[in-house]
């Protein structure tokens, strides 16, 4: 097409003294190319609330329709339906092409892809093209929600961080900074009456994950984009879920939790694949559980007792005594500290194989199997997502041929 033009440009260029309709030609063609420029100089188009008003009227008009045609009931009618109804046209088509109907009928509940193959290609209607089927959309589905106007008939912005690009996400800011002040402000009431703050008692992890909505995520970057429609930075991001964060660190951080929860989603609870083995009772009525780990080549079996002192031995040797290294006890008594739950058992270990820190790491995984019979579901949940029940699946990587060790090559000399 831009060849054409430019013929007919050169033409009337060449041809200007001769033809008096040369001129008139090059400003059409001129107009045509300024007005496509025009266009795609607008950016995206603006579907204004009268349009999309118009659509769903037309999408109403046109659904009511197509369920008289079908002989639904225009109120419940949805695409459940004309997929159903299209489904008996084809098979009804099917069946009037053959002889025997009833066969065709019961063959087509097996019949292969091949043979709808050849039946599309017999048969050349569309009906086993999904992009030929009528779709119904709500017009709220296929246009982009945008914002409103944001300014008056005299020009003016209503918002006053209009000018600052992302009103909606600044003043999000202001409001959840607003929250802070009030916890903040309810605190140092609390304080000055002589009264403790909320939740001032000494927590464990788990209470912690419990009072920062544990089970849930933060919204993610495109969820937040498309509550405040606007586009934000990484950095935008993530100033504000620290801002988040920051007011559910404080004590008295659970009087705006409602707020706080309009920018998290739960997260479905991993089904529980293993069933948790009840409490057992020794000769002394002392409750007990047992449990098994392992890593790398270390196997270790772990029975704790409630009720205990925190005394702690392996291979009947204690603690201090077979761990000598710091780093291997923290890591072994990992899973108590977890759960707040350090010197209120004892434990009784087994360990074979490996080394000093493969040992303490499958000594962590038995405790912490063997810790779940003693606490409850939502715990249990808490100790899964810390990684405490998953099982190291590290080794060491073997050395290979031709080389000097598992990855490192040996030097290359050209002589």
């Amino acid at each position: 097409m831009a060849v054409a033009v430019g013929r007919v440009l050169q033409l009337g260029s060449r041809w200007g003294a001769a033809a008096p309709g040369a001129q008139t030609l090059r400003l059409i063609c001129t107009t045509t190319a300024r007005q496509r420029k025009n266009v795609g100089a607008s950016g995206p188009e603006k579907y204004t609330e009268a349009f999309i008003k118009n659509q769903i009227e037309e999408f109403n008009l046109g659904k009511r329709h197509l369920a008289n045609m079908m002989g639904e009931d225009p109120e419940t009618f949805t695409q459940e339906d004309i997929d159903v109804k299209l489904r008996e046209v084809s098979w009804l088509k099917l069946s009037l092409c053959s002889s025997n109907a009833i066969t065709i009928a019961v063959a087509a509940q097996y019949i292969s892809r091949a043979l709808r193959k050849a039946i599309a290609y017999l048969f050349p209607s569309g009906l086993f093209d999904k992009k030929a089927r009528p779709m119904m959309k709500h017009p709220t589905e296929i246009f982009p929600e945008q914002r409103k106007i944001q300014w008056g008939e005299d020009g003016r912005p209503f918002h006053f961080l209009f000018y600052t690009g992302k009103q909606s996400y600044y003043s999000l800011m202001h409001e959840t900074y607003e929250k802070l002040l009030n916890a903040q402000k309810y605190q140092d009431q609390l304080i000055a009456q002589d009264l403790p703050p909320q939740k001032k008692k000494k927590e464990n992890i788990c209470d912690i994950l419990n009072r920062n909505l544990a089970g849930s995520r933060w919204l993610t970057k495109i969820e937040l984009e498309e509550m405040l429609l606007e586009k934000l930075s990484d950095n935008d991001y993530s100033r504000f879920i620290l801002l988040l964060e920051k007011l559910m660190t404080l004590p008295c951080g659970d009087i705006e939790e409602k707020y706080v929860q309009k920018f998290s989603k739960e997260v479905p609870v991993q089904l529980q694949k293993v069933v948790i083995e009840p409490l057992k009772y020794d000769e002394r009525g002392v409750a007990f559980s047992t449990g098994e780990g392992g890593r790398k080549t270390a196997r270790a079996t772990a029975v704790v007792y409630d009720n205990g002192s925190g005394k702690i031995t392996v291979n009947g040797i204690d603690i201090l005594h077979y761990f000598p290294v710091l780093q291997d006890r923290e890591q072994l008594l990992f899973p108590f500290q977890f759960l707040d739950r350090v010197g209120k058992h004892d434990m009784v270990c087994t360990v074979s194989g490996g080394g000093r820190s493969a040992q303490a790491g499958a000594i962590r995984l038995a405790s912490a199997k063997a810790l779940r019979s003693f606490v409850t579901e939502k715990e249990v949940e808490f100790m899964r997502q810390a990684g405490l029940l998953t099982p190291d699946p590290r080794v060491k990587e073997r050395k290979k041929p031709g080389q000097e060790g598992a990855r490192r090559k040996f030097t290359w000399k050209k002589r």
